[in-house]
């Protein structure tokens, strides 16, 4: 009889298992920067009350006062219907209105109010902030290089200037009904 205890440390030719090795790539790294922009940008205008969504539609608007819903829905790429839940929310913060087109009765122009233009320029200057903080590990040449690889990036994948791709899948908030 003996009195030792059998042996339960693993052979050696099982490596204990390590650490994985950390994902690289220029893929993962666009997707882990722009889920952290994302998540801090939203932080900030959420200051003001705004979503990140909700500061696209305004800055589209601005930049075509006067553009339908119904256009504003096809260059998103959305259906109507999620355009008109946007601008019901920002209607009701008294940040845009709807104006009946003098050339179709039916559509609604849409419009930036005062209130709206002002809160504009509160999300341009935290934006700004905000840029500036993500990229302040690069100097101005670097930052404009940056930029024009991005610009070719984006062109080649075909994504629509100045359009979050987000809008196609915002999800309403169990709070309040509305997208986030």
């Amino acid at each position: 009889m003996s009195d030792r205890q059998p042996d339960t440390t693993p052979p050696a030719s099982d490596p204990a298992p390590g650490p994985a090795s950390a994902p690289r790539g220029a893929a993962f790294l666009l997707a882990q920067i722009g889920a952290h922009a994302a998540g801090r940008f939203a932080e900030r205008v959420g200051d003001l009350g705004l979503t990140p969504a909700d500061v696209g539609l305004l800055r589209m608007i601005a930049g075509r006062p006067g553009r339908s819903q119904r256009a504003l829905a096809e260059d998103l790429g959305v259906v109507p219907s999620r355009v008109v839940t946007l601008i019901d929310s920002l209607e009701g913060k008294g940040l845009v209105e709807r104006r009946r087109s003098a050339e179709d009765r039916r559509n609604h122009e849409l419009h930036l109010t005062a209130e709206g233009r002002r809160t504009l320029g509160a999300v341009s200057r935290k934006a700004a902030a905000h840029e500036d903080d993500l990229l302040a590990a690069l100097d101005p040449a670097q930052r404009a290089q940056l930029l024009d690889l991005l610009e070719r990036v984006a062109t080649q994948q075909e994504l629509t200037p100045g359009v979050h791709p987000g809008y196609r899948t915002l999800q309403k908030s169990p709070r309040s009904g509305r997208p986030e």
